[in-house]
Order: structure tokens, then C-alpha cells, then sequence
């Protein structure tokens, strides 16, 4: 019995796709492995599937760089011009943008390229540098508070390590030394090697 006629139309079930553009593209590429073999051509194939993957084949006695060279030799067009162009308009909006945020540093920044700016750009202007002036005292606001949020977790823990081993008598007492030896007057004179009022000697120990 002959092979039954398959109607060429889109098959709808995933798998089955799948499946047959695997097998088909084999074939094609079979086909076209033995045409460059009895014929001696050159042969480039292409392929991207419904989902994007790509597979491709050429000639062992050429290049796809040389397929292309060849397409557009005898056609008589440059494949690669329009291409070339819309990188040169994305090549010239880089350029201007560049340019422009240079300018603005130099305003900002250096007080220059300011003659051809009007009243109302001038303004515009102060107004950035009032706006940048307000974030950068934001963050040293922030920052500072995020190092004393640190100094008072050090100022803690070192008062819980010396509560525990004996080293502060009192409340009054520690929070005077801490306050006075900003949190490491200990380590001032490490030769010290009594803590008066305490009876402990730590031989050297510093708190670092």
C-alpha cells in the first residue's frame, strides 16, 4: 500500500509540530549535504523553528560569509547598508546625549558653558543644583545616622562584655569612661594592666 497523502496545513498539536519538523528538517538537510556532493554546489540553509531555535547548513567547500558576498555580488545590493545606517543614527543619539550630560557637569559642576543660557534656563539650573544639593544632604543624614545606629550597637555589646566579666562597677561609671574615651579609651595605654576599683588583672588585654 502506497503512503496516504498528509494535508499540508499547520498541525495543531505541540508534540506532533515538534516531531515533524525534526524529521523534515533532517531530510532537507540530507538533501542538501547530497546536492553539494554530486553537484559540487555551494549550499547555505537557515532555519529558525516556532520557538526560536536556530539551526543551520553549509557547505563544507564554503562559508556563510562567502554565501552572503556571493548573494549580494550577483543581485547587486548591500545586504548589510540599512543596517549600517541605523547604527550610524544610534552611533550620532549617543554622541548628542554624551555631549549634552558633559555639558551639564560643566555647568553643574565647573559654573561654565553658561552664555547661552537664558533667564529661564538659569533657573531651571539653580533649581537642578537646589534638588542635587537636597539628595546629597539626605544622604549624610542617613549616613551619619547609620554610623551612630553602629557606634550605639558597639557601646552595647562592649558594655555587656565587661558587665559580664566584672570589668564596670556601675552604670555611673561606665558611661562617664565610654563618653570620655569615646567608646575606646581602653586601648589608649595598653601597658595598663590594672583596673582600679575592680581587683582584675587582664595582663595586656585590649578591647580593639
Amino acid at each position: 500500500m502506497g503512503r496516504g497523502r498528509i494535508e499540508i496545513k499547520k498541525i495543531e498539536n505541540n508534540t506532533n509540530r515538534q516531531v515533524t519538523y525534526s524529521k523534515r528538517r533532517n531530510g532537507i538537510f540530507k538533501k542538501a549535504h547530497e546536492l553539494t556532493v554530486l553537484c559540487d554546489a555551494k549550499v547555505s540553509l537557515i532555519m529558525f523553528s516556532n520557538t526560536g531555535k536556530f539551526h543551520e547548513y553549509i557547505s563544507p567547500s564554503t562559508t556563510t560569509k562567502k554565501i552572503y558576498d556571493m548573494y549580494q555580488t550577483t543581485l547587486g545590493f548591500d545586504l548589510w547598508s540599512s543596517h549600517y545606517e541605523r547604527m550610524q543614527e544610534t552611533l550620532k543619539k549617543l554622541k548628542d546625549s554624551n555631549n549634552k550630560l558633559r555639558r551639564e557637569i560643566r555647568q553643574r559642576v565647573l559654573g561654565e558653558d553658561l552664555d547661552g543660557l537664558d533667564m529661564n534656563d538659569l533657573t531651571i539650573l539653580e533649581q537642578h543644583m537646589q534638588d542635587s544639593l537636597t539628595v546629597v544632604r539626605e544622604r549624610k543624614v542617613k549616613n551619619l545616622e547609620q554610623r551612630n545606629c553602629n557606634l550605639r550597637l558597639d557601646y552595647d555589646t562592649i558594655h555587656q562584655l565587661e558587665k559580664k566579666y566584672g570589668m564596670v562597677e556601675n552604670e555611673v561609671g561606665y558611661e562617664s569612661t565610654i563618653a570620655y574615651s569615646n567608646l575606646y579609651g581602653f586601648c589608649e595605654n595598653p601597658n595598663n594592666n590594672i583596673i582600679h576599683g575592680s581587683g582584675y588583672e587582664p595582663h595586656g588585654l585590649r578591647l580593639d
